[in-house]
């Protein structure tokens, strides 16, 4: 095993973002081809994106904006994004920026449609002027650049056989649950500088989404009734109502950023923030904290690798997975209860799906914390879902590939039906 290997893995799946990272790619890719068309007066702005980029992008405020959807982060991107930041795109924008972005549609010009491509993450977005006409696509990855065209001349392209080596399931081969467990007992604290960082931001927009009203107020609403004492002040019920707020902070355009895991800010979120809190509540040093939040986003990642960066079922099942490692490091439990506790998760909230990010994806994150933390408490017990049972497995791998399967190949048609039922509802009253 090689530290150097995790330490490049969490700088690459550990990325700062400013908001929803389906529309911020979107805007990233609408910069991207903006950079490279010539001429002032954008005359159309064609954007071609997969299914499930439009029902993560309907619904999410874009931060800063007060608006959702493809159309206004491939205007904004166009306006005013700086692609060099990455999914900071927008970052920095302003009021005439937005302006000009609903100027932008309210001429007609920014179209939108689905884009006839397999894959789960594409985008597809061509600026004309009336000089010239460039094109970037972005596939796989949120910022990941596929092929950028200037009229009709391929300047950049993706090279493929720069990609991480494999494994058959997609993890990096040297990645497992037990060669994890290893790094995190082994790694230098000096070099887990991503760590301290995903603590920092992520903990923050959680302090801001107690403190303000945002989206749902889920977080809110669960520190409010543990102060009416309708709720117990417990260790579960404040890592719950600290996640949730950072969620509904985020999905409601809060400008503030985050540090995301696997490309999804919000499994960035629910992989540290239930470990910060209760860590937190613990008492644990320092040191025992930046541990568990490693082992929490390396397990969500090793999963997320297998799992694909979009799918039909609620990311939040993964990293609440993570969540439950970390937790059962807290509480002093050894390798074996981690699995225990994956196992626990899997057996428990497989299934969430999702349906587009939005505000209510505060509530997802709210159960799948609570879930978190009950596998753990269960696993320090010596107490697991037998593999008779279900999904569930001997090994907890397994189990994860099972998962994957049900993610991967069991929801290709409730994926086309979510994407059906977001874009052609009807009042039923």
């Amino acid at each position: 095993m090689n530290n150097s290997d995790f330490l490049q893995l969490l700088s690459r799946e550990l990325v700062v973002a400013l908001g929803c990272t389906e529309p911020i790619a979107v805007a990233y890719a609408a910069a991207l081809a903006r950079e490279h068309v010539r001429g002032t007066d954008v005359v159309a702005v064609d954007v071609f994106v997969s299914g499930n980029v439009v029902k993560n992008a309907m619904s999410v405020t874009i931060p800063g904006t007060g608006h959702c959807g493809v159309d206004m982060a491939a205007a904004l991107g166009v306006v005013a994004g700086d692609a060099a930041k990455n999914l900071e795109v927008l970052s920095g924008i302003g009021d005439g920026d937005i302006k000009a972005a609903e100027e932008l549609i309210k001429r007609g010009i920014v179209n939108v449609k689905v884009a006839e491509s397999d894959k789960k993450l594409y985008i597809e977005v061509g600026v004309r002027t009336a000089e010239s006409c460039a094109k970037a696509v972005v596939a796989d990855e949120h910022t990941r650049i596929d092929r950028v065209e200037v009229d009709g001349q391929v300047i950049n392209r993706a090279d493929d056989t720069a990609a991480e080596p494999e494994n058959s399931e997609g993890a990096p081969a040297f990645l497992s649950i037990d060669s994890i467990w290893a790094f995190v007992h082994d790694v230098d604290l000096r070099d887990l500088d991503i760590i301290r960082h995903s603590i920092d931001l992520n903990g923050a927009i959680a302090a801001e989404g107690l403190q303000n009203p945002y989206g749902l107020q889920v977080g809110r609403m669960i520190q409010d009734n543990v102060g009416r004492k309708i709720l117990g002040d417990d260790i579960v019920n404040y890592a719950t109502a600290l996640t949730a707020a950072a969620a509904d902070a985020r999905m409601a355009g809060c400008s503030l950023p985050v540090v995301s895991n696997s490309g999804s800010g919000n499994q960035g979120i629910s992989a540290t923030v239930p470990v910060l809190a209760v860590g937190k509540r613990l008492g644990s040093s320092e040191e025992k904290i930046l541990r568990a939040v490693t082992l929490s986003h390396l397990i969500a990642i090793f999963i997320k690798a297998k799992f694909g960066r979009l799918s039909a079922l609620c990311g939040a099942v993964v990293s609440g997975t993570g969540a439950a490692c970390g937790i059962v490091f807290l509480l002093d439990g050894g390798v074996a209860e981690v699995k225990m506790a994956i196992q626990n998760m899997l057996g428990n909230v497989t299934g969430m799906l999702c349906d587009g990010a939005k505000p209510g994806c505060a509530l997802k994150v709210a159960t799948c914390t609570n879930a978190a933390a009950q596998s753990a408490l269960l696993a320090v017990r010596g107490i697991g879902i037998k593999p008779t049972d279900g999904i569930i497995e001997t090994s907890p791998v397994h189990s994860i590939d099972n998962l994957c399967r049900i993610g991967n190949q069991g929801t290709i048609e409730m994926d086309k039906i979510i994407l059906d039922i977001m874009l052609n509802k009807q009042d039923r009253n």
